[in-house]
């Protein structure tokens, strides 16, 4: 059929070179017609008769051991993967179609299996390497005969050839039983007589490289001592291989030398000078002359065989010596072999002996599996009923959690009420000493406030330490350090220069004075003064100004401050605008703060808001000034509102910008009270420096009360208060977040509750950090802790972590 491939089968051998030219042979014959290659492969098993190939040369199976044959044939394996690689790429390089047939060699002839695959695969084309059964059989006569076998008994629609060193051969049959291999110009490749019995196939056709019997022999006997047997293999065998083609042509010529020399050479000559008398004495002379001529021809040859003979004895004596050599050495290494074995099987006995042992092992084993399974049964049934009894522990454990977060909620209730009823008793407490002080003269005003030495200053101040420096004003004027006092922290202002104020002693006393008399909840207290430093010392406020904990980024915020809710927010402004307006409600003379920041915004360990940055230079109540302070108050709720430090009324025009423009750290913002807190912003922000007698403090504090009473409902019902968890707001799992979850300092799920000494559980990060502050009070109750150490809350993390199993939350790492 036109276009299709046509397969050509040839079967090559192991030997690279040879299969290399057959291959290339090949190629060239059928170059210009399309076909695909089959290459027949002969894997041999090896067994007990067969020899090996190793490092002492060709030994028989059963003298190796099975460690070592397996090894053998394992490397064998390879070399062969390794030629028929090179056979696929071949014909790759050429752009003809390969395929590899391993054929399984069994117990019948190899010619019988190639003709048995001649029929199963119908093969019409057999191109044979010379060299390919021969490592099947060792005995040229099994080659040369097989190949003839196949050559008379294959199929007539079978084309063979057989390709000896890249040239195709020919088989040549006679009647005297000789079978023998010509190449294209009639020279003899080898040949089979019945007779011949020889260990060794010729290779290859012996070409110009061989050398000169009689230079070899001198060159093997002067370096016999130091050639090693690895190296000899090969020219042993080569010579092998001569030596079987030369026995072949002497015996024949031993053949005809016998029929030609049953007579006597001058025997002949007499008689054929006798059978012709009428030759003349000139004829009979050149006659004679011819015949002298052929007899020194004839001696000249003799000569040549004997020359043969000799080196051809040389040589046999070379390989001889080497070979028992050899011997030697393999008698040496059998003894050593044999020492092995006996060493060996002394191993396997004691090895036997351990594997008895072993055995009995095995045995007291599965008694005691048998008593394990038995038990196992058992505590299995033990373990069904801890299971009911778990179940049912679990569902109380539940009951009892809900009913703990229903009481921790009433307990959360309870303390905001009683903040709320300790603030007013602060208050009235406050006011009290307010007008009691206002009672009092000049001398009574150390029952107030105290003051203290220069010595009691620079002792809190640790001699004025850069580690306890809070703030630095403008030109470093003005210092503010954290101290101690009487194991009270405090926040001492100290005036470095006295260039701006320039007061004498009996001013300075005059407006410390002034600043005691101004007392309110969410106004920052003064608790004493220093005459000859001018400073003042104010209550320590811990989580620092609202700037700080509003403005900063994550990392530069302060430790352990939780993030300001809406709900916080909301409140601050609250408590902010009472300040101001108490201040501008005060009796006899108002007061106007003027400097109005979210930096003189103070905020102590709960986040309260305390107003502070009065200073010694206090403005007194003017109504055309008043709109600093409503003006500044809505830049501050501006702030809360956004988180950021700008003013841009054009964000709140509509709703859009202003969801757009509220601070997400805050939370879910409900945005009716978002909207009112805006308009309350715009409200203050329209006092530019001009004086608005309708827009009071007073009346901007009643409507941020009333924002504020919203809040607190909607928090009070559990409305959409957002819950960090993991750094981000989950607002879909705000509402049943149990509160005994949320660490009390963080306000966040608790990743890995800790139990103080206070007896509530807090993120160990939080805890710890409050305790390496210097702190040793409870965060919750304010009380002095009895010790620093830290119990893991094992029980409250296993809840907090069925919880995020039950709605589906990742449990923060750690």
């Amino acid at each position: 059929m036109e276009g299709q491939e046509e397969k050509v089968y040839v079967a090559l051998g192991n030997q690279l070179l040879d299969g290399i030219k057959t291959l290339e042979w090949t190629l060239r014959k059928w170059r210009f017609q399309p076909i695909s290659i089959v290459i027949l492969h002969v894997t041999n098993s090896v067994s007990a008769k067969d020899y090996v190939s190793t490092p002492f040369g060709k030994l028989p199976a059963s003298s190796v051991s099975d460690e070592m044959l397996k090894n053998l044939r394992r490397l064998e394996q390879d070399n062969i993967k390794k030629i028929l690689s090179e056979y696929i790429n071949l014909c790759r390089k050429a752009r003809v179609k390969a395929e590899i047939l391993n054929v399984e060699r069994y117990d019948d002839p190899i010619h019988l299996q190639i003709l048995d695959l001649i029929s199963g695969l119908h093969i019409t084309k057999l191109v044979m390497g010379f060299l390919f059964m021969k490592s099947s059989s060792w005995k040229p006569k099994t080659v040369i005969s097989g190949a003839f076998h196949i050559h008379q008994h294959k199929p007539e629609s079978c084309e063979f050839f057989i390709i000896c060193g890249g040239k195709e051969v020919f088989l040549r049959g006679g009647n005297n039983k000789r079978i023998s291999i010509e190449d294209n110009q009639g020279a003899m490749v080898a040949k089979m007589k019945d007779r011949v019995s020889i260990k060794f196939i010729i290779g290859s056709m012996f070409g110009s490289r061989q050398s000169s019997p009689v230079s070899s022999t001198k060159n093997h006997s002067s370096s016999l001592e130091n050639m090693q047997w690895e190296n000899c293999v090969q020219e042993i065998e080569i010579y092998l291989q001569q030596l079987c083609s030369n026995s072949d042509e002497e015996d024949y010529h031993e053949q005809e030398n016998d029929t030609s020399q049953q007579a006597s050479p001058t025997d002949a000559i007499v008689l054929e000078l006798n059978g012709n008398p009428n030759l003349s004495i000139a004829e009979k002379f050149q006659f004679l002359k011819i015949k002298v001529r052929e007899a020194h021809e004839r001696l000249q040859l003799k000569k040549k065989e004997v020359q043969a003979s000799v080196d051809r004895r040389l040589k046999a004596e070379w390989a001889i010596c080497l070979c028992k050599r050899r011997a030697e050495e393999l008698e040496i290494q059998i003894k050593e072999e044999a020492k092995k074995r006996i060493e060996m099987k002394k191993e396997l006995d004691k090895d036997k002996d351990f594997l008895h042992e072993v055995k009995t092992d095995i045995e007291e084993s599965k008694n005691k599996l048998n008593s394990l399974i038995e038990l196992r049964s058992e505590l299995s049934h033990r373990l069904r009923i801890s299971k009911m009894a778990k179940a049912h522990m679990e569902a109380q454990l539940e009951n009892d959690i809900t009913n703990r977060a229903k009481m921790v909620r009433e307990i959360e209730e309870l303390r905001r009420e009683r903040d709320v009823f300790q603030r007013r008793i602060e208050f009235c407490r406050e006011k009290d000493a307010v007008g009691m002080a206002g009672r009092s003269s000049n001398d009574q005003l150390s029952c107030c406030l105290r003051e203290y030495t220069v010595e009691e200053i620079k002792l809190a101040t640790d001699g004025y330490s850069e580690r306890l420096l809070l703030k630095t004003g403008s030109g470093r004027s003005t210092t503010v350090y954290k101290g101690r006092i009487n194991h009270d922290r405090v926040a001492i202002k100290l005036k470095l220069f006295n260039s701006d104020d320039g007061l004498p002693r009996e001013d300075f006393q005059a407006k410390v004075k002034l600043i005691s008399h101004i007392r309110h909840p969410h106004l920052l207290a003064l608790m004493g003064y220093c005459s000859e430093l001018n400073c003042i010392v104010y209550e320590y406020m811990h989580n620092g100004s609202l700037q700080d904990v509003l403005f900063s980024s994550p990392e530069n915020s302060i430790k352990g401050c939780r993030v300001l809710t809406w709900h916080d927010r909301i409140r601050i402004a609250a408590e902010v605008c009472s300040a101001v307006c108490y201040i501008h409600e005060a009796r006899p003379k108002p007061i106007i703060h003027g400097h109005l920041s979210p930096s003189n915004i103070l905020l102590d360990r709960n986040l309260v808001a305390k107003v502070g940055g009065f200073g010694l230079g206090l403005c007194h109540y003017d109504e055309s000034h008043a709109g600093w302070d409503i003006r500044a108050f809505g830049v501050l709720t501006m702030n809360l509102l956004i988180g950021r430090n700008t003013v841009d009324e054009a964000m709140f025009t509509d709703m859009a910008g202003l969801v757009r423009a509220l601070d997400e750290t805050a939370g879910p913002w409900p945005l009716d009270l978002a909207q009112e807190l805006a308009g309350l912003v715009s409200l203050c922000l329209s006092v530019n420096d001009r004086p608005n007698m309708d827009l009071k403090m007073m009346t901007i504090m009643e409507e941020l009360d009333v924002i504020k009473k919203k809040a607190d409902d909607l928090v009070a019902r559990g409305g959409s208060y957002g819950v960090k968890i993991d750094g981000r707001v989950h607002e879909e799992v705000c509402n049943d977040v149990p509160s005994v979850f949320l660490c009390p300092i963080f306000q966040e799920v608790m990743k890995d509750p800790h139990v103080a000494a206070d007896g509530f559980s807090y993120e160990r990060e939080a805890i710890g950090e409050w305790l390496r502050m210097g702190r040793d009070t409870s965060p919750m109750t304010n009380l002095q802790l009895t010790h620093t150490t830290l119990v893991p809350n094992r029980t409250l993390r296993s809840l907090i972590q069925d919880w995020h199993c039950k709605r589906s939350i990742p449990y923060p790492q750690q």
